[in-house]
């Protein structure tokens, strides 16, 4: 028997954080609630740390055999990632996705959830504590924006358009000089290149169909799992650069999501030349 999560349930707990831990916070943190990690951008908050420890608590309290993974509870033991793979049941969660914009007072910031079982990924929630509602999905249930009234709607991504019509995002920072270089130049090929500084809402965007593509290099599961999941289950195609399968417990390789395989490729061959 396949070992399960109740998403609604962890839905719901992802808004609660937000709203005890996160938005009280947005805007009101002193300079000794907000410290850099492994670089200058790279930030974590009281909000992100007070966040996931009632992430955590609830979740262990709700789903007691569920490995937990959260970004925070990671840098205090990295061990935690090498267990992905056969975690018969886990919960991936980054409680701030979008900190620099968060601690900056950009209202462009989102808490994710991902539920891995059996070494893929089953659900994924993406919720946007401004708007209020979740994007998410559960495999083989399609996309949906769902809001706490009950109103839901079914997510598409965007039809496939030609190479110099399509918009999208990419992150090349984590990149080889060269090589970012050299896809910074091949970029130019398409329509227009933006940047949310946050896989949440550049996933939504996609999933919403507002958006052609996204690429990523860095690989870390709590930015990109539910984000995956939710973009496929919204028609679109993601997969490493090499063409396979985005996994739970892959790390590097890149990401590369497109409105279908066709687009993919077009991409790949023409843009992600890495």
């Amino acid at each position: 028997m396949t070992a399960t999560v109740d998403v609604t349930a962890l839905a719901d707990l992802l808004r609660r954080a937000a709203k005890a831990e996160i938005l009280p916070r947005f805007r009101r943190l002193g300079r000794d609630e907000v410290r850099a990690k492994s670089e200058a951008t790279d930030l974590v908050t009281e909000a992100d740390e007070q966040a996931e420890r009632m992430i955590k608590a609830e979740s262990e309290r709700l789903w007691p055999g569920a490995l937990f993974v959260g970004e925070e509870t990671v840098a205090a033991e990295p061990a935690l990632l090498g267990r992905l793979a056969d975690a018969d049941l886990a919960i991936v969660v980054d409680p701030v996705d979008g900190t620099f914009n968060f601690a900056a007072g950009i209202p462009a910031f989102g808490v994710m959830a991902s539920v891995i079982s059996g070494g893929e990924t089953i659900a994924g929630i993406i919720y946007d504590p401004m708007g209020d509602d979740w994007v998410m999905a559960e495999k083989g249930g399609g996309a949906w924006l769902r809001r706490p009234d009950g109103e839901a709607r079914r997510l598409r991504a965007a039809e496939p358009v030609a190479l110099d019509q399509m918009v999208g995002m990419a992150s090349t920072g984590y990149l080889p000089q060269e090589k970012r270089a050299e896809i910074l130049g091949n970029l130019a090929k398409v329509r227009f290149l933006t940047n949310y500084r946050c896989a949440a809402h550049e996933y939504r965007t996609l999933a919403g169909g507002h958006v052609h593509y996204l690429m990523y290099n860095k690989l870390m599961p709590w930015d990109h799992l539910a984000g995956t999941l939710i973009s496929q289950e919204a028609g679109a195609h993601a997969a490493r650069f090499d063409g396979s399968s985005y996994l739970p417990h892959h790390l590097d390789g890149g990401l590369l999501v497109a409105p279908d395989k066709a687009s993919w490729e077009l991409l790949r061959r023409e843009v992600v030349t890495v």
